[in-house]
């Protein structure tokens, strides 16, 4: 009532000087916002939550745990999760404590006896309305990986099918997981069955939001575990719609849960005695440290690292075929995969492979075909490289440096596709993991020479040599450091039911956590001898 009478002799004045009607209106308008401003009371009077959200509507909800089949209550701490599409804040997402991670763990516990008892072919059963889910919810699910990750939508889609390849191989299981039994004496039978761990744990990247998850989850479980999932506080999101997905599917309550944070939780995670066993994947510098702090607990450990993949191009390669596939295995999902071509190998005359890739790389567009990196920090860091790079020497051939960026999302991270010639051994871009749409190029004079490049560098996950030659290529599959070759191909992941793992600083710890390997990785083994007749010698091992 106050501000209306202080008002009212204020526009008493105003006529009497003989203002118009459209700008004593003009100037109610402005009076009355600016005693909407000033006013504490009224700001006062909202909770935090509702004072954030005027300022800020967020395209998701706050991302929070998920435990026992159901959203929990917001750890006190909370992140900003960004989208790297255009720098917007689109989520937050809790960051929870060692308790909250107990909490998980003692719930994943009491549904481990019910679901391990569950028999396979009924466990089967869920995954495979899971994929008719994954299936139905596509779009949706490529959306948001999309918007919390970056990736291009077709990328985005081909996540998410991968998906659905791999729920497809869980699905399978039970024909690959018989046991054993042999008469091994007369009168004693020797029986092997694999049985599940028990409460098992994965620390997933920001890189596959939907897909490297998958990588556990579908076969882990239904080979009878319990999991925690604690993915990348970076992409948390789609975590959270998996785990909806996986409920809707008729999973039941506890044995899939998600507890988000960052550094805390995986710490608690090695360290908690009720977590059997522990992947991970991420970069090698945290794969060493999560992998020595799991195996000291006593857990069951597998850490996939970082790549420095190595493609060894040969003159009489195919010229169109090598250079599609040398650009598209550096620049997809912006160079943010373990699998990406990060340095080339240029053996005698390749000049026309070269100027071929420079043709193939310049059609991809930042904000069209080409998605950007994960943040801001990524996005510097690469630079730092390419500048470190040119001032040593190196010769920049295609500048992704300042892009145009097709859709006028200029504050996204982006960057453009980058092609760099006559890198050299010594060069921390040709040591190092980049993570980025950039190939380094280093020349070398035959192919003894490339292949002893490749296998300088601490790293193993995979090598690819491009050829027409048989002998050739034998030379680098039997030859080359690396867990994964490829023959004129870029990207050479092995598919279901084979499984995804490195060498050397790319891996550590034995098994896979895909594929055939994994069925050993996540169960043990049980081994039962009985005798029901009496035949034979009392002791039947004399």
């Amino acid at each position: 009532m106050i501000m209306v009478r202080e008002f009212g002799d204020h526009l008493g004045q105003t006529k009497a000087r003989g203002y118009s009607h459209s700008i004593i209106a003009d100037m109610l308008r402005r009076w009355i916002v600016l005693q909407w401003l000033l006013s504490a009371s009224f700001v006062s009077s909202f909770p935090i939550e509702q004072k954030i959200m005027a300022t800020q509507t967020l395209k998701y909800s706050e991302t929070r745990n998920y435990i026992g089949g159901k959203a929990t209550n917001g750890a006190p701490k909370q992140m900003d999760v960004h989208s790297p599409l255009d720098g917007t804040v689109i989520s937050t997402v809790a960051l929870s404590t060692a308790q909250d991670l107990d909490a998980a763990v003692k719930v994943a516990e009491a549904a481990f006896p019910g679901w391990s008892g569950t028999p396979i072919k009924e466990r089967s059963q869920i995954f495979f309305r899971y994929r008719e889910l994954l299936l139905k919810n596509r779009e949706e699910l490529a959306q948001l990986v999309h918007t919390e990750n970056g990736k291009t939508i077709d990328e985005s889609y081909a996540e998410v099918d991968k998906s659905v390849e791999l729920c497809e191989f869980a699905c399978s299981l039970p024909q690959l997981i018989q046991g054993e039994v042999l008469e091994v004496s007369k009168g004693v039978e020797c029986r092997i069955e694999r049985k599940p761990l028990g409460v098992v744990a994965s620390i997933a990247p920001f890189n596959f939001p939907n897909m490297v998850p998958h990588w556990t989850i579908p076969n882990a479980l239904m080979l009878g575990n319990t999991m925690i999932l604690k993915p990348s506080e970076v992409v948390p999101i789609s975590a959270i719609r998996i785990a909806e997905l996986l409920k809707e599917a008729g999973l039941p309550d506890g044995v899939f849960n998600v507890v988000n944070g960052d550094r805390e939780i995986v710490e608690a995670i090695c360290d908690h005695p009720g977590i059997k066993a522990v992947s991970f994947v991420g970069s090698t510098k945290v794969a060493k440290i999560v992998y020595i702090r799991a195996s000291a607990s006593l857990k069951r450990a597998v850490c996939l690292g970082g790549a420095k993949n190595h493609l060894i191009v040969l003159p009489d390669a195919h010229l169109e075929m090598t250079a599609s596939n040398v650009v598209a295995s550096m620049s997809g999902c912006a160079g943010q995969r373990c699998m990406a071509a990060a340095q080339m190998v240029g053996v005698g005359e390749v000049e026309p492979i070269i100027q071929q890739m420079l043709v193939e790389a310049k059609k991809l567009i930042p904000g069209k075909n080409l998605g950007p990196v994960i943040s801001k920090a990524s996005y510097e860091r690469i630079l730092g490289y390419i500048e470190e790079a040119e001032k040593a020497g190196a010769k920049v051939l295609l500048d992704g440096r300042n892009p145009t960026v097709e859709g006028g999302l200029k504050n996204g991270y982006y960057l453009g596709p980058t092609i760099i010639d006559h890198v050299t051994q010594d060069m921390r871009i040709s040591q190092e993991e980049v993570f980025g749409p950039v190939i380094s190029i280093i020349r070398a004079k035959d192919l003894d020479a490339g292949i002893a490049i490749e296998n300088a560098n601490p790293y193993g996950n995979a090598a690819a040599v491009f050829t027409q030659s048989g002998g050739n290529a034998r030379q680098v599959m039997e030859r080359a450091s690396a867990g994964m070759i490829g023959v004129n191909i870029g990207v050479p992941v092995p598919r279901e039911p084979f499984s995804f793992g490195g060498w050397n600083d790319s891996k550590f710890g034995t098994c896979d956590i895909t594929g055939k390997s994994s069925i050993e990785f996540w169960t043990q083994l049980k081994k039962t001898t009985t005798k029901w007749n009496p035949e034979g010698k009392t002791n039947w091992m004399s």
